[in-house]
């Protein structure tokens, strides 16, 4: 074998690849510092960690040893169950002068609330067992109720009572669990009928633990609980499995029925929220059983009156702690001033009552009243009342809400607005003259003034109500032209220019009253000419009561729309009933708007309705004070007399709006008696009687 040669270029390859390379001391001396930097991090992470350690070491020693019986009470706290109570006491409500009129009783109550787990046996033996101890009113108990007692506490023996085909009936889904439920209760009246006394009460009371929602307590008797039946319940918690006492508490009206259904209602324990407010009450985050206002005050001031309910911690051992006291309701303060209030009522009612008896009052049966302060928008005093007839005798119930839902036809008191109109778009200016006489309109009868006048100024025309000077204002304000028996004509924005300053006036709108149901009224959609000189004479639209008193309020003020209101002040809850706590709420009077008009356009109604009362036709209205000043008013009104739905019958309402003094009043009325007479018969004078009887109460109480 040949050795192979090798070239001098690989010897020289082979001899650069043995040489040492020459050491690089700036490498070294690079390396060298790495190594010390890195050393360096090392021993701080190492100290880093050891703080942390240490850190920790002391943390848990902290959450271990010296805050472990705290930590185990919030870990408790965390895992049991927090209970509020039922619903605290609401606050209290007074008067404008600090008299009280609604508080809270306590009251004995034995209720149940089903235990978990509870079988229907031990129920239906509870219920026996509450039977023999405490007397129940099972008057209310019938026939399904018994029926439904015996089925609970016979299920074998009352399932056998369904024969074989109507099982198969059921199997076939040809009859469901309600179908045979129907059958078993028609079979088993004669066990039923067997029933005694004991046995009724039982099953009254076993229907009451079983009624509404399975966890919600069940008032079982809240009324004339005795002592000795309130300790026996109370003394064998224990053994009655659901079975307790507590103290309850109901609303008590210190003046009776007097202003009491504005005041409103509240729920009862065993009612709890009405299924038509609980989507309200829901979303605010109430329980379907909790107490709570239902109508109109009780209703609008709920988030003031209602109470804090007591919370507890349910303990691992079946315990209760008290975590948070429950509070009793904040406090409010009415404008309402209660001796003028009741006064008012028993005038309403002993006239309602005492007119019914005149002639011409076929239709009559119910007045209304309101009191105000034109200042401020505070009501003072309102109530209605109505006559009806019980078994041949006629009786007096209360009808106060009417003031702010039943639109009345007006009438006449509203010509001091309509006036208004004629001097804002130049129908007329002060001291203008009009022949009041008969007017005819082709096609339509006369439209004339209770009686023919002659020339007559604009405040003669306010003391005597003349129908005819508004008419001509109307056609004018209309763009009309007048011809005795020939068409008229006139602009459709005439119709605007009226509503328009009616509103102003209130008219036609919510006042915006501070409770929770406000009517409207009517508003007619006809534009005839003739509609519109009905319009102008309070014939034509309808309002409220509380419309009419919020239209006499911005007259008597000069032209400022106020917000009518009830609630005054608002305090927090106190422990005695002589003192209030800290002030949360203090009513102040709300402008909605202005009249826009001339001041000495105002003026000159203001002198004309001082007129009315002096010595027109609203003489003797403000009682002994003629320093006043008011308008009287006689409408045309139509009802249903046969329950139809369609009027057909016409009658007359009678209306009054006034205040006083005459100048800076102080106080206004209003006082509507719808329906009062009929035509051609005299009207009765129960709206005068009714307004200066109260006026004079007004100021005798020296208000």
């Amino acid at each position: 074998m040949k050795k192979k040669k090798i070239s001098n270029n690989s010897n020289k390859l082979l001899e650069v690849k043995k040489k040492k390379k020459p050491i690089n001391k700036k490498k070294k001396k690079s390396n060298k510092n790495l190594f010390e930097v890195m050393d360096k991090r090392y021993k701080i992470i190492a100290f880093v960690f050891s703080l942390l350690y240490l850190v920790i070491g002391i943390r848990l020693f902290y959450l271990q040893v010296l805050k472990n019986d705290e930590y185990k009470e919030r870990l408790a706290y965390s895992t049991e169950k927090t209970i509020e109570s039922t619903s605290a006491p609401r606050g209290r409500i007074y008067d404008r002068n600090y008299n009280l009129l609604v508080d809270n009783e306590a009251i004995k109550t034995i209720y149940y609330k089903k235990q978990d787990g509870i079988k229907t046996k031990d129920e239906i033996n509870l219920a026996y067992t509450i039977s023999d101890n405490i007397d129940v009113d099972y008057s209310k108990v019938d026939d399904t109720k018994l029926k439904n007692f015996y089925y609970k506490g016979h299920y074998e023996e009352c399932r056998k009572k369904i024969k074989n085909k109507e099982w198969d009936l059921y199997e076939k889904r040809k009859l469901n669990d309600s179908d045979i439920i129907d059958l078993i209760f028609e079979r088993i009246n004669d066990e039923v009928n067997s029933f005694d006394e004991r046995d009724k009460e039982a099953a009254y009371i076993y229907y009451l633990m079983n009624k509404g929602y399975s966890y919600s307590e069940k008032v079982i008797k809240n009324k004339d609980v005795t002592d000795t039946e309130y300790a026996y319940i109370s003394e064998n918690i224990d053994n009655l499995m659901g079975f307790n006492t507590k103290l309850d508490w109901e609303r008590v009206y210190l003046y009776g029925d007097t202003f009491k259904s504005i005041l409103g209602s509240v729920s009862s324990n065993s009612q709890g929220i009405p299924e038509e407010l609980a989507d309200t009450y829901l979303k605010k985050g109430y329980s379907l059983d909790d107490r709570v206002g239902i109508s109109y005050l009780e209703y609008q001031y709920e988030d003031y009156l209602k109470g804090t309910k007591a919370k507890y911690h349910l303990l691992s051992d079946n315990s209760y702690e008290l975590v948070k006291e429950g509070e009793r309701g904040s406090d409010i303060v009415l404008t309402i001033d209660i001796n003028l209030q009741k006064y008012l009522e028993d005038v309403l009612a002993n006239e309602v009552y005492n007119a019914k008896g005149e002639p011409g009052t076929n239709y009559y049966n119910r007045s209304f009243a309101i009191v105000s302060d034109p200042n401020t928008g505070e009501i003072l005093a309102m109530g209605g009342k109505q006559v009806v007839e019980d078994n041949g005798t006629k009786k007096i119930i209360d009808y106060t809400p009417g003031i702010v839902t039943l639109p009345v036809t007006p009438g006449s008191i509203v010509k001091g607005a309509s006036m208004l109109v004629g001097y804002k778009y130049g129908a007329i200016d002060i001291g203008f003259r009009i022949l009041d006489e008969c007017i005819k309109i082709k096609d339509t009868p006369l439209k004339c003034s209770w009686r023919t006048m002659g020339y007559i100024d604009d405040i003669y025309a306010l003391q005597y109500s003349s129908n005819v000077y508004q008419y001509k204002i109307a056609i004018k304000v209309g763009g009309g032209s007048y011809n005795y028996n020939e068409g008229l004509s006139i602009d459709e924005s005439a119709f605007d220019k009226y509503r328009n300053m009616y509103a102003s006036f209130g008219l036609g709108v919510k006042t915006g009253i501070d409770l929770p149901v406000e009517s409207l009224g009517y508003m007619g959609k006809s534009r005839l000419p003739g509609h519109l000189l009905d319009f102008s004479i309070g014939q034509y639209d309808t309002y409220t009561p509380i419309q009419l008193s919020q239209y006499i309020n911005t007259l008597a003020n000069g032209g400022t729309r106020l917000k009518p209101y009830l609630l005054k002040e608002v305090y927090k809850a106190s422990d005695s009933k002589e003192k209030f706590g800290s002030l949360i709420y203090k009513s102040e009077k709300e402008e909605l708007g202005k009249v826009d008009i001339d001041d000495k356009y105002m003026n000159r109604v203001h002198e004309g309705f001082s007129a009315v009362v002096s010595r027109g036709l609203g003489y003797g209205y403000m009682g002994s004070y003629t320093n006043s000043a008011g308008k009287t008013g006689t409408s045309q009104s139509f009802i249903d007399t046969d329950g139809d739905n369609k009027v057909d019958t016409e009658t007359i309402t009678s209306s009054f709006v006034g205040y006083s003094p005459a100048e800076n009043p102080r106080m206004s009325i209003v006082v509507v008696s719808p329906d009062v007479s009929v035509p051609d018969a005299s009207t009765s004078a129960v709206t005068k009687r009714i307004s200066s009887q109260i006026v004079n109460k007004y100021y005798d109480l020296g208000m």
